[in-house]
């Protein structure tokens, strides 16, 4: 975490209204970007609802990533 809650960009966060985990991308217009595990698109969260990712679901959100992109032709 850094100056007022907020996490560093970078590391990884739940988003606690859906609980998307997600990359923090940046803190732009009072809100937080996140990007889902392993890519897509970002969606903004309000800073309070952003809580810390468990490591372990992080590993299985890029578990997940990997397996569907092994599937694809």
């Amino acid at each position: 975490m850094t100056g007022e809650g907020m996490q560093d960009v970078g590391g990884y966060a739940v988003d606690v209204r859906d609980g998307r985990i997600g990359e923090i991308m940046g803190h732009v217009g009072g809100s937080v970007q996140l990007r889902p595990v392993g890519g897509g698109r970002e969606w903004d969260c309000p800073p309070e609802s952003v809580g810390p990712a468990p490591p372990g679901e992080v590993l299985r959100a890029r578990v997940r990533r990997a397996n569907r992109d092994s599937r694809l032709p």
